[in-house]
């Protein structure tokens, strides 16, 4: 067959197949049933494999790596984050809603309740009142509170008492103040060891209690009670200090070990496992697959349309086979 017959009827069959092609994405029965047709052969099939059939387990891991540790999370991430944050702060529905109504009081003391049974809560409060920091920081306390009473509360004009009396009491204090420190502290260390020792099997009540008295009291409030504790400027803060952490976390050895061992882990467990059961695993069934594309896809699908893309993209799909070596061959024979 001449060259040009070999042109002109792949032009034909060109035009035809982007026609059939458009015709089977823009028409919302075929395109669902084509959509259908697709999940079910890939169900029927590739998805039939086992994770390690379908994947290598380094492969996974290089990407792994690309995307968490090597790509640069600069400019725009970490300001986008901090302008939603901000947003969310800021948005009327905080002062519309209650707590109650975000979750309700028997909820709370069901969540509450459990958090206070779960042994590491048991395991952090018992590590917190037994530290000797937490009796330093309660003699701390102490002396600084006693330290801020005797300067502030030196003699004044309105005890009564004479100018130089005065002088002299306040000297007497101060040079008391090494004897009183030493005092507090021996008093305060004594005592807080006594109290924390005591308390020690109520505290997890203690903690519920509180909670719970907390919740009651606010219940009611709206939402956006939390915007007096935690302004903007907070927000953006935060959102700063994540992002120097986790920008020099992820560069860590450390950080290194715990993404290959959790992919490992991933791999161990279900290595041996078909994909369309680690789908469903997953919560992904044939239905979702479907589902999910059928809602997406026609939209983007028309709005190519609409522009003029979606022809020209087929097109680049399709033409270089009605240019190849093996259509002449195909239609020469």
């Amino acid at each position: 067959m001449p060259d040009d017959t070999h042109s002109d009827l792949a032009q034909r069959l060109l035009d035809a197949q982007v026609e059939f092609h458009k015709r089977q994405l823009l028409d919302s029965r075929e395109f669902e049933q084509l959509v259908i047709d697709e999940v079910d052969s890939y169900l029927a099939g590739p998805a039939t494999m086992t994770l390690t059939e379908s994947m290598d387990r380094q492969l996974v891991k290089d990407v792994a790596h690309k995307y968490a540790i090597q790509v640069p999370v600069e400019g725009a991430i970490p300001e986008l984050v901090g302008e939603v944050a901000a947003r969310l702060h800021a948005h009327t529905v905080n002062d519309e809603t209650r707590m109650g109504d975000v979750i309700d009081e028997r909820r709370f003391g069901e969540l509450a309740g459990a958090i206070a049974d779960l042994d590491i809560t048991h395991r952090l409060i018992g590590r917190i009142l037994d530290s000797p920091v937490t009796i330093d920081i309660c003699v701390e306390i102490m002396q600084r509170a006693v330290d801020s009473a005797i300067e502030s509360g030196d003699v004044d004009e309105a005890s009564g008492l004479p100018e130089k009396l005065r002088r002299g009491t306040s000297r007497a204090v101060q040079s008391l103040r090494p004897t009183i420190d030493s005092v507090v502290e021996r008093v305060t260390r004594t005592g807080a060891k006594f109290v924390v020792k005591g308390n020690r099997s109520s505290t997890d009540d203690l903690v519920l209690g509180t909670a719970n008295e907390l919740w009651r009291k606010h219940s009611d409030s709206a939402v956006g009670i939390f915007n007096d504790l935690v302004s903007e400027g907070d927000i953006e803060d935060i959102v700063v200090v994540i992002f120097e952490f986790w920008r020099d976390f992820r560069h860590t050895e450390y950080f290194g070990a715990l993404l290959d061992e959790g992919i490992d882990h991933v791999f161990d467990k279900y290595g041996d496992t078909a994909l369309v059961e680690l789908l469903s695993e997953l919560g992904v069934e044939r239905d979702d697959l479907i589902e999910e594309a059928i809602r997406f896809a026609p939209l983007v699908i028309s709005r190519l349309d609409e522009r003029g893309h979606l022809d020209g993209m087929l097109r680049r799909r399709v033409a270089p086979f009605f240019e190849s070596p093996e259509f002449r061959a195909a239609v020469s024979g």
